[in-house]
């Protein structure tokens, strides 16, 4: 048995269900594999009392240090995240929390290699535990672990470092691997590891009848997403505003809905763009499904599940030169890759809907990503690591 403990610090739990949801899947089914054993460590980083005691802080400081996670052991030890800091001290703060922890329970679980699912806090903190416990580490770089920590002033030599240090590395498109490399990461050990969807879940339907339900009378857009400056949801705002009779709904919350809401008043935009605010992962498939074009403008990201599961639901893409857009909208049938304005987002949509194609066509794009293939090339990743590995000293 290959006995596998996963780091994740983007993990799910009670009071955040949609918080790392591909993670989470990506950990069920390596726990799935017959030949695994599997525990997960999903670290919560706490900001300072008083901070602390916001609704937000305050519900994850509630949730149980061990419990039983659909079906997985979770443990979630807390580790202080220090505010104004730029993020630089989260590694060495997060490694300090997991050093009893790990011990504690490798006394009963031998596990054979840590496998770290984001970059940042997560990789640094592995290298340190992989080392103290004489075991191989993996890391998987995901999208903004790179882009965004892999270059910011406090964390960019951290990054590196565990890259450099980790015994293999993951990167979810051959996008994100050629950035990795690009801050200095060692080729030969980054593999490419995509994303899953899942089919009979993600799938087309009806359209005229879902987007009754959903009440809307015409042709819909749909974007998804945190509401955040990087995913750009005012750009597929304002590029609504240049197409008439054309409805949005926007799946997500964030920073920015103060501004959205703003905007979308300004524009006079009221009867056709919504705001829905976080749509539970399981009510995603019936909202993607109805729409005739999903929309992201994003500024970056590593191969955006949404992409692919919007595919799988027959709904074309209209998405930026973003990480692997060209690795997955690879036919014209599939959507359009544009400039990253809302006069290119609008161009877009506006050609994809004159495609007209057939729900079955666009699902085609899909077909090549699978949780399966997800589970068996990490698992062959992870079993690799081990049988070569080589303890230090």
């Amino acid at each position: 048995m290959l006995r596998v403990l996963t780091l994740s610090s983007l993990f799910p739990d009670a009071s955040r269900r949609n918080f790392g949801v591909f993670v989470e899947r990506q950990t069920l089914g390596l726990a799935a594999h017959p030949d695994v054993e599997l525990k997960v460590v999903a670290p919560i980083g706490l900001l300072p009392y008083p901070l602390v005691s916001t609704a937000r802080h305050a519900a994850l400081a509630r949730l149980p240090e061990v419990e039983t996670w659909q079906g997985v052991e979770v443990f979630r030890p807390r580790f202080a995240a220090l505010p104004a800091s730029g993020g630089r001290y989260h590694a060495r703060l997060l490694t300090r929390a997991l050093l009893p922890v790990l011990a504690e329970i490798r006394r009963d679980f031998a596990f054979d290699v840590i496998d770290a699912s984001f970059f940042y806090p997560d990789g640094p903190a592995a290298i340190a535990l992989g080392r103290r416990a004489g075991v191989p580490v993996s890391i998987k770089a995901r999208g903004a672990d790179i882009h965004h920590w892999g270059v910011a002033p406090g964390t960019a030599r951290q990054v590196l470092r565990a890259g450099l240090a980790a015994d293999g590395l993951l990167a979810v498109s051959i996008a994100m691997r050629r950035d990795m490399i690009a801050l200095g990461m060692p080729p030969d050990r980054i593999r490419v590891h995509r994303t899953g969807v899942d089919l009979s879940q993600f799938a087309p339907v009806a359209r005229g009848p879902a987007k009754t339900k959903l009440g809307v009378p015409g042709t819909l857009v749909v974007s998804t997403g945190a509401l955040i400056a990087r995913k750009g949801h005012d750009l597929v705002v304002q590029a609504i505003a240049s197409l008439p009779g054309v409805t949005l709904l926007i799946a997500g919350e964030g920073q920015q809905r103060a501004a959205l809401e703003a905007q979308i008043l300004a524009l006079n935009l009221g009867n056709r763009v919504r705001l829905l605010g976080a749509v539970p992962h399981a009510d995603m498939p019936a909202l993607v499904a109805a729409a005739d074009v999903m929309a992201l403008a994003s500024a970056s990201e590593g191969l955006a599940n949404a992409w692919v599961e919007a595919l799988a639901c027959g709904t074309p893409i209209v998405i930026t030169d973003a990480g692997g857009a060209t690795e997955v909208v690879t036919e014209r049938a599939y959507g359009r890759i544009v400039g990253r304005s809302a006069a290119g987002i609008a161009a877009g949509i506006a050609a994809v809907l004159g495609d007209r194609t057939a729900p079955g066509t666009v699902r085609a794009g899909a077909e090549r990503f699978s949780w399966e293939a997800n589970t068996a090339g990490l698992y062959d990743h992870l079993a690799g690591l081990v049988a070569r590995y080589q303890p230090s000293g």
